[in-house]
């Protein structure tokens, strides 16, 4: 792989070297080992960032999620070791944050999402000491078993912000594990656990929602809902939430803590939202089924900045990235773009150590599951694939470009 100081234009460019650009990059290698691809990507480090709730967990080492940038890339492509100012569709190019710039035939834009951690007043300076903590950073999960390890009772909080966010699962199944954790330990009598969500709903696809509620009840997790966190005050360990009334009228509830795991909220990059390729939201506007950009045809996207309706998981790129890849091979042959990416993703909901609940579903909520087992139902077998399969598939099949795939299939009801 070479370190690229020069690049003036490429066959491909990809934006983002996370799970996304990185399994597209070596999907294309891995069919056409003469493509010339370039990959922008600032950071050193790639992360297995699924396992980052079992690190916070316990459960797993923090050294086994990450792996050197450089190895994680296919070896022919060029890496461009830079972040991402600005994008100029019209002149096939973007400028790199030191301004240099890049051309290019074929664009794809995977560089993941922002994780907003000054949107709540007192967040930045709170996180990773006194009991607030977050999976969400690679710097701040292992911190989160240290604050379980030592809670000893009262009041312990686990927020979710409005969508959108990646892993819409990852707050709530910090909170089974923590609860479980408790449990085990006799603590649950001198704990009060609570989950504060900003969303309206627990889980985005209702036909979960009551499987998962009986979780909460069972635990006697406290469930609220449209509570939005604004505010941490570490120095009088209270949290801050945005509700609205009866009246529909905004009004602010205080909730003192002596644990508090935070999910911050989520957005798209600046330079994605800032861009041409962004809709009005701020994400990079596609068509929903190729990948293909609506206006720019090409551009391609996918992962956590795409516009694509559906969660931003890890296994939705799995599936997104070869009709990514397939459509843009077949605009560079000048053919019709016949792949199709029908929304699945899913997502391993940890209901406690050892069990899993694994939420597959495709576009409008439809769930989808892959194995002919309930997905509805607590499984120690799901457990094992999260904890001791996936890792291993996702750094040597996945990222290498193989696509090894088993159908999924709606699941009939009535």
């Amino acid at each position: 792989m070479n370190a690229s100081s020069q690049s003036p234009s490429h066959q491909v460019v990809i934006v983002g070297g996370g799970t996304a650009g990185t399994t597209v990059a070596a999907s294309l290698l891995r069919q056409r080992p003469e493509l010339d691809v370039a990959v922008v990507e600032p950071s050193e480090v790639h992360y297995y960032q699924p396992a980052f709730t079992l690190v916070g967990g316990g459960t797993y080492d923090m050294d086994s999620t990450q792996r050197a940038q450089k190895e994680t890339l296919p070896e022919t492509a060029i890496w461009i070791h830079a972040g991402v100012a600005t994008f100029e569709p019209d002149s096939n190019q973007l400028t790199l944050e030191d301004g240099r710039q890049v051309q290019y035939e074929h664009l794809v834009v995977a560089p993941g999402i922002k994780l907003d951690w000054d949107r709540v007043e007192g967040l930045r300076e709170a996180l990773g000491s006194n009991g607030v903590c977050s999976n969400y950073s690679p710097e701040t999960a292992p911190y989160t078993w240290e604050c379980l390890r030592q809670f000893r009772g009262g009041n312990a909080i686990f927020t979710q912000p409005p969508p959108p966010l990646k892993c819409a699962g990852a707050p709530q199944k910090i909170a089974y594990l923590a609860a479980d954790h408790l449990r085990r330990n006799n603590l649950s009598p001198e704990s009060n656990l609570q989950f504060y969500s900003g969303a309206g709903a627990l889980f985005s696809v209702p036909d979960f929602v009551p499987h998962l509620q009986k979780v909460m009840d069972r635990y006697g997790i406290g469930v609220n809902l449209g509570h939005d966190l604004v505010a941490i005050d570490a120095e009088r360990k209270v949290a801050r939430f945005a509700t609205k009334d009866a009246n529909g009228e905004t009004t602010e509830v205080e909730q003192p803590y002596d644990l508090l795991h935070v999910t911050p909220h989520q957005t798209s990059p600046d330079f994605v939202k800032q861009s041409p390729l962004a809709n009005a939201d701020g994400w990079v506007d596609v068509d929903k089924g190729t990948t293909q950009h609506t206006r720019y045809p090409n551009v391609f996207s996918l992962g956590d900045a795409s516009s694509l309706p559906t969660s931003k998981t890890a296994a939705a790129v799995r599936k997104q990235a070869p009709v990514t890849v397939r459509n843009l091979l077949a605009r560079m042959d000048g053919e019709a773009l016949s792949a199709q990416y029908d929304g699945y993703t899913s997502c391993p909901l940890v209901t406690a150590y050892g069990k899993v609940m694994l939420a597959e579903f495709m576009y409008d909520g439809v769930v989808t599951p892959t194995l002919p087992l309930s997905p509805f139902s607590e499984s120690r077998f799901y457990w094992v694939v999260k904890k001791h399969l996936l890792p291993p598939f996702y750094w040597n099949q996945m990222l290498k470009g193989k696509e090894p795939d088993i159908a999924h299939k709606p699941l009939k009801t009535g």
